[in-house]
């Protein structure tokens, strides 16, 4: 059993990248948020007698099933607006998905106002790729190469075999590799 220290490190540890993957899935910052709360509530009321080491996959598969109910109401809620509002406008649709990350701490000292900038680019440009993935491949390599999650722990977070695990990250990181090489970036 996880003791509330536990529970509140590894909620702690998560948020930034949980924001940030239900950020590529939902392309929208509050709903984002909603669904990172909702997640860590869940987490937090359901499933806080697990021990520690089951939290990671828990925590996974209850954000990947908070971001598939936020599309479904979102599917109802379009459908009923598009119903009652005579096919409105919105507003939104030419605003920016994702915002560039943040310089990483303890490194800000050692770069230049220029390194900066152009790490920023670099890293919104690779966030801008990862986001053209199909959702599958980027799942697969959110979990793998961000979450570290091992070829099996991957799988059960995503429901499907190892094989596949494996299919969808080599495709990912050949597409992500040769749309950065389109773009001048060479890692």
């Amino acid at each position: 059993m996880a003791t509330p220290e536990e529970l509140s490190d590894f909620l702690a540890g998560v948020e930034r990248r949980a924001f940030k993957q239900a950020q590529f899935a939902v392309r929208d910052e509050d709903a984002a948020l909603d669904i990172v709360q909702e997640a860590m509530i869940k987490l937090a009321t359901n499933y806080a007698d697990r021990p520690a080491p089951e939290l990671p996959l828990l925590f996974t598969r209850i954000l990947q099933n908070a971001t598939h109910d936020h599309f479904r109401r979102q599917k109802v809620r379009s459908t009923w607006v598009s119903l009652l509002s005579s096919f409105g406008k919105d507003d939104d649709e030419d605003a920016d998905p994702l915002e560039t990350l943040e310089a990483l701490e303890g490194t800000e000292q050692a770069e230049s106002a220029a390194d900066k900038v152009e790490r920023g680019q670099v890293v919104g440009i690779i966030e801008e790729e990862i986001s053209r993935l199909p959702a599958r491949q980027r799942e697969a390599f959110l979990l793998r190469y961000w979450e570290d999650f091992d070829v099996a722990e991957t799988a059960a977070a995503m429901g499907c075999s190892e094989g596949s695990v494996k299919t969808h990250c080599s495709r990912a990181t050949h597409a992500l590799a040769r749309a950065l090489r389109a773009r001048g970036i060479e890692l």
